[in-house]
């Protein structure tokens, strides 16, 4: 009687068949959630945005708020939101408002510039508008501009170029518009 000593030629093909499926399927996956991931970070950091425009929105009585051009010391006059760059994300950008009492649609735009590899990937930027009313399904953006009367919404935008299509992957579901 002979004993088996190990593995025939044919089972050690099959295990790496199936070792090089399973990397086919799983590094693409892997490489997709990485970079979402990273393209969430931008829009936790901008969080902090997002209340500098409510906060002087809300509080300003007249006038105008200068634009926060991304990164570095605010301007005088702008929100008093302060962004420095970090390696995934270049600069968190915000619109300025011509008058409080008034908004403009776009008004309080924040705008968040992706560096790297996820400005790569991305292509371009994506934007959180702010208004008031509901969020359109279609366009991702609120119906109206900032009013002082109502709550503050946030849509999203993604503002995408030629691979924009390609892009949607990595944006959240509400900036697939």
């Amino acid at each position: 009687m002979r004993q088996h000593a190990g593995f025939t030629l044919i089972e050690l093909m099959i295990v790496v068949v199936i070792i090089g499926i399973l990397a086919a399927i799983a590094l693409p996956a892997y490489q997709i959630y990485t970079i979402r991931s990273q393209v969430t970070e931008g829009l936790v950091l901008a969080s902090a945005a997002k209340i500098a425009v409510e906060e002087n929105t809300i509080t300003r009585s007249a006038g105008a708020i200068a634009d926060y051009p991304g990164v570095g010391v605010p301007p005088a006059g702008s929100y008093g939101y302060k962004f420095d760059a970090t390696d995934k994300v270049a600069g968190i950008a915000i619109a300025g408002v011509a008058d409080v009492t008034a908004p403009a649609a776009d008004e309080g735009t924040i705008t968040i510039t992706y560096a790297g590899r996820i400005a790569t990937a991305l292509g371009d930027t994506l934007r959180l508008v702010p208004g008031s009313g509901a969020v359109d399904a279609v366009s991702g953006l609120p119906a109206n501009a900032i009013s002082t009367t109502t709550p503050i919404v946030w849509g999203c935008a993604f503002t995408g170029g030629a691979g924009s299509v390609a892009s949607f992957k990595y944006v959240p579901a509400n900036c697939r518009h």
